[in-house]
């Protein structure tokens, strides 16, 4: 446990400058920033340390070995550089690595002109396999999309909300179609209150660079060329301890490189497009950020609703030919994809058509792994299942049904997004709703329900894991003393990057505010004043927690200890001192 002394350190600053700022609701969730400054200060507070921890000369190192990196703050500058570099002459010929004899020299598009890697590029397009995705960022594109990643609500069926991050309002966010060679430009645009990033699985090239953190108002974009066929995923990923964190929140989606037309064997065979072409995520959902850590989904389901193809079945004719693209996003669970009374006639392992197998009854799939699916629907009428043979996670919403019928006039082609709703509609269903389910605030589910302490309770733990309080919330005696321990183990030192964590106090009776925690450290504040008092991560400002004290009885008086933050409010006016003059010195710099 961290020293008492240490609790008005510039962590603790950085953290009222959050308040100070009005950056806070007294009611309400916090719209707020992640707090880049609390990173800085720890950082600085590593670089001070005469002593430092196990824990803190790993991240020392780490800071040593990833100076110049695209990481944190500077990563919007490292993106501009790394742009101007891929456009920059060439002033030597790159080293041929060992073993690996240039191939014959290749005519190449006249996009690569004055590229500095030119002889890797004539190798690689006189390669029987294709070329790698890479193209200059001033490349014209073939195909343009531009998406958008926030946080929000939806609603993913049976009465229950989901609060999380979404892209384009949805879970999973749009499908992406191109065709196998298309220059294909990705614009990711931040409406959120947080961090955002992505990372194209489609993309034979870095996108990291490009779009690692892309700052709330910001945008980002990426070209590329689309060389492999396949089913992908694209997701969101602001960098380190975030692009786990994002993912398990809900921000991702499919991306579909459709080979030459024929490629598939069965669309060879029959000489014919596909009746119907289905798009199907399988993905979960969670109530708590300690569930999606160790992988306890609350939710499992196919595009976005629990049962949704139970409530609307899927319409195919008997003989129709079908092609499903399939991909398990997970983030943790394992997939084995069955459809009852159907035998596969082929499969291709990640949607390449070269990759195939005949016949089969399943296909495995771990997080981020595809199939594309064809088989022909018998001559019988009737309703076959649609499911996960990981039964447990099948009964908890990953069930549909294909309906075939002589007289059906089904659509030719479903994609994966999930559903979407306007604003009025999801006031209207969240007002009607049975359950919210929040992985990082407070929702209603059973994750969410106070955890009781007695009298008996001198001291109550709370963990915080995958970006959550865990309890959220507790309920105790006054003079109990509450102590938080991080429990994030991936820490990096900038904004979404960050497992850094703290507890800070955005309303109640009582003030409060612990030290920034790296892994495995701790904190704790001890509640004298009856009430409720509600709190949040600065450095992550969608993480609430909340404490409610009872009303101490006569027969009991309440245990009494120090204020943990050991601060005085003489000590709170020069702190706000300091923070007004660092916060204006700050702006004269920049």
């Amino acid at each position: 446990m961290l020293h008492q002394e240490r609790f008005t350190d510039s962590l603790t600053l950085a953290a009222v400058f959050c308040l100070t700022l009005g950056l806070l609701a007294l009611s309400s969730p916090p719209d707020a920033l992640a707090c880049d400054a609390c990173n800085e200060a720890y950082k600085q507070q590593l670089l001070d340390e005469d002593n430092p921890s196990a824990a803190q000369r790993d991240l020392l190192r780490a800071m040593e070995n990833q100076r110049g990196l695209p990481l944190g703050p500077l990563a919007s500058d490292a993106r501009a550089q790394a742009d101007d570099a891929s456009r920059r002459p060439s002033t030597q010929a790159p080293p041929m690595m060992a073993g690996n004899p240039p191939a014959a020299a290749a005519v190449v598009d006249d996009i690569f002109e004055d590229e500095e890697f030119i002889e890797i590029i004539e190798r690689d397009e006189a390669l029987d396999i294709p070329p790698t995705g890479y193209v200059p960022q001033d490349a014209e594109p073939d195909k343009r999309f531009v998406l958008e990643f926030h946080e929000g609500r939806t609603y993913i069926g049976q009465g229950v909300v989901y609060d999380g991050f979404l892209t384009d309002g949805m879970i999973p966010g749009p499908t992406i179609r191109v065709q196998q060679g298309d220059i294909v430009e990705m614009e990711f645009r931040n409406t959120g209150n947080v961090p955002h990033g992505a990372s194209i699985h489609a993309a034979y090239a870095p996108t990291s660079k490009h779009l690692a953190e892309i700052q709330p108002g910001e945008s980002a974009s990426v070209v590329f060329r689309a060389t492999y066929p396949g089913v992908f995923m694209y997701h969101c990923a602001p960098g380190g301890h975030a692009i786990p964190m994002h993912v398990n929140a809900g921000q991702y989606g499919m991306i579909v490189v459709e080979p030459p037309e024929r490629s598939y064997q069965l669309e060879a065979e029959l000489d014919q497009d596909p009746d119907l072409e289905l798009y199907l995520v399988q993905h979960e959902l969670y109530a708590s950020g300690t569930d999606a850590v160790e992988g306890n989904p609350e939710y499992v389901m196919f595009n976005g609703k629990v049962f949704r193809y139970v409530e609307e079945p899927i319409e195919i004719r008997p003989g129709d030919y079908i092609r499903v693209y399939f991909l398990n996003v997970g983030p943790n669970t394992l997939s084995t994809f069955h459809l009852v009374g159907i035998i596969w006639d082929y499969v291709y392992w990640q949607g390449h058509p070269e990759a195939v197998w005949p016949g089969g009854q399943t296909v495995t799939a771990g997080p981020s792994d595809s199939w594309v699916i064809e088989f022909r629907a018998p001559p019988d009428e009737g309703s076959y299942t649609i499911l996960t043979h990981t039964t447990g996670t099948a009964s908890r919403g990953a069930i549909g049904i294909l309906s075939v019928s002589a007289d059906a006039e089904g659509p030719s082609k479903i994609l994966a997004d999930g559903p979407d709703y306007t604003d009025e509609e999801m006031e209207e269903i969240a007002e009607q709703a049975a359950r919210t389910i929040a992985p990082f605030g407070i929702g209603t589910s059973a994750a969410d329900e106070p955890r009781v302490f007695g009298p008996e309770s001198e001291e109550v733990n709370i963990r915080i894991k995958g970006n959550s309080f865990d309890p959220k919330v507790v309920e105790i005696e006054p003079g109990t003393t509450v102590t938080w321990t991080n429990e994030d183990v991936f820490t990096y030192l900038a904004g979404e990057f960050a497992g850094l964590h703290n507890a800070v106090g955005i309303s109640g009776p009582q003030e409060f505010a612990t030290t920034m925690l790296g892994h495995a450290e701790s904190d704790s504040v001890t509640f004298e004043e009856s009430g409720t008092h509600d709190y949040f991560c600065t450095t992550h400002p969608y993480m609430l927690g909340r404490v409610i004290v009872r009303e101490a009885t006569e027969e009991e008086e309440p245990r009494t200890g120090c204020n943990a933050t050991g601060t005085t409010p003489a000590d709170w006016a020069v702190v706000l001192l300091l923070l007004a003059v660092a916060a204006t010195r700050r702006l004269a710099i920049g």
